[in-house]
Parts: C-alpha cells; sequence; structure tokens
C-alpha cells in the first residue's frame, strides 16, 4: 500500500506500484509510470513523461523528466527513465528527451548529488557518483562506475568512460576514455585510476596492462598509431578492446 500525503497532488492517471512513500508537496504528472518501494521525500516533482523503477529515494526540490531545455524541442512524445535504487538528492533536474532519441536514460544504483543537471538524450550508466553542481549538456553518455567530482561541465554529445575519476571544477568537450584520472587545467590525462579500479576487483596484471595501453596509446602523435601498438604488444581482453573501440569510435576526439 503507497502512503501518499495529503498535502501531495497525485494525477489520476499516473500509474503507481506498491509500497511507495510520497511525501506533501510532491507532484507527479499524468503519463508517469512509478515502480515499488521508492521514497519521495517532501516538494519532489515528477514530470510528464516519467518511468521510474524501483527502491529509488529523491530528496526535496529534484526535478525527474522536466521539458527539455532545447529550442528544437516541440512537444514531442519523449520520456524520462530511472532505474533502481538510485539516491537523487536535492534539487537535481534531469530532461527528458527530445525527437533526436527520444528518451533520457539513467540506470541504477547512482548516486546524484545536490543540483546536479541531467540534460535531454544524455545516458547514464549504473554505479556511477556524479558529484555536486555537475552539469552534463545534451546527449551526453557516461559508462558504468564513472566518479564524477564537484562542478564539472560536460559539453554536448561528449562521452565519458567506465571506472573514470574526474577531478572537481573540470571543464571538457571531448570524450574521456575508461580507466584514467581527468583533471588539471585544461582537463588532461593523469594516469589511470589505481584506486578504483582496485576497489573494482582488478588485479594487478590487468592494472599494469591498462596502463601499458596508454603509455601506448599516448606515446604517438597519431592515435591509430597508438592503437596499433597496443594491439601489437598487449594480449587480448574485454578491458583492453574496450579501450581500443572507445578511442576509435570517439566522435569528438579524446583528451590528452
Amino acid at each position: 500500500m503507497n502512503q501518499i500525503s495529503p498535502l501531495a497532488y497525485v494525477h489520476p492517471e499516473a500509474k503507481l506500484g506498491d509500497n511507495n512513500i510520497i511525501g506533501p508537496f510532491c507532484y507527479i504528472d499524468k503519463n508517469t509510470v512509478i515502480g515499488d518501494n521508492n521514497v519521495f521525500q517532501n516538494s519532489v516533482t515528477i514530470n510528464y513523461g516519467a518511468r521510474i523503477g524501483n527502491g529509488n529515494e529523491i530528496f526535496p526540490g529534484a526535478s525527474i523528466s522536466t521539458k527539455p531545455q532545447d529550442l528544437k524541442f516541440r512537444g514531442e512524445e519523449t520520456t524520462c527513465e530511472v532505474g533502481d535504487n538510485n539516491s537523487i538528492r536535492e534539487c537535481v533536474t534531469i530532461s527528458r528527451g527530445t525527437a533526436s532519441k527520444g528518451t533520457t536514460i539513467v540506470g541504477s544504483n547512482n548516486l546524484l548529488m545536490e543540483n546536479v543537471h541531467i540534460a535531454h538524450d544524455c545516458v547514464v550508466g549504473s554505479g556511477c557518483i556524479i558529484g555536486n553542481s555537475t552539469k552534463f549538456g545534451g546527449e551526453v553518455t557516461v559508462d558504468d562506475h564513472a566518479i564524477i567530482s564537484a562542478e564539472v561541465l560536460c559539453h554536448q554529445f561528449c562521452h565519458i568512460g567506465g571506472f573514470v575519476m574526474i577531478q572537481g571544477g573540470c571543464r571538457f568537450s571531448q570524450d574521456i576514455p575508461p580507466y584514467i584520472i581527468a583533471g588539471k587545467e585544461p582537463t588532461r590525462y593523469c594516469g589511470i585510476n589505481i584506486v578504483g579500479l582496485r576497489r573494482r576487483g582488478f588485479n594487478n596484471e590487468l592494472i599494469n596492462n591498462i596502463h601499458d595501453a596508454y603509455r601506448l596509446l599516448y606515446s604517438k602523435g597519431v592515435l591509430k598509431e597508438g592503437i596499433d601498438e597496443i594491439r601489437k604488444h598487449l594480449p587480448e581482453s574485454d578491458e583492453i578492446d574496450y579501450i581500443i573501440n572507445f578511442v576509435e569510435n570517439s566522435k569528438r576526439g579524446i583528451i590528452r
């Protein structure tokens, strides 16, 4: 049975699962689907097009599935999908999609700290930590287990690889490949994320191979030559393939 405050508004066409807690001054619009065991603290806004999974906790002032801040948006039917077991802190805003992709996606088991903005058509994986006041432009992709510190500004269309650590206050308009630390001004490669990889169970041999991959990649003026060196000198693995594919498919170029 859901616990809905008498001071909350839930549109009669909203679809709610079971055992949700909806605090005072929450607003849940029509064309929304909410799963089970969610906690919406006071003053949470769930806008048109939201699709929210199970076990999420959403804090005061957060607004999910907001109208995109994109002048090309013409009111088309789009959605914002949020997975399970996320902690979405105060004043986070997540826009719904546009005609470009149709949906904005946030995976599961993420921590979005206060005042984060995730723009239209972004895709955020699972197990990510995104720090206070970090802002993503439209159509940004963030792979699983990325850690992005506070007040980071990410240009639209960028791709952030998995298992990265991005220093607070960074701003960038190129892709950040997986397994690395990115920081300084301008934002650049600062080594691999050794501590993060060990915490995630990567063994020393694999960590060394990842380190060697970036040493070879960045040792060449042309990235294709660096990739050829990686293929020549390092054993194949899912992790090395991930690095190679990420770099080869980068549309904005990677940080150096």
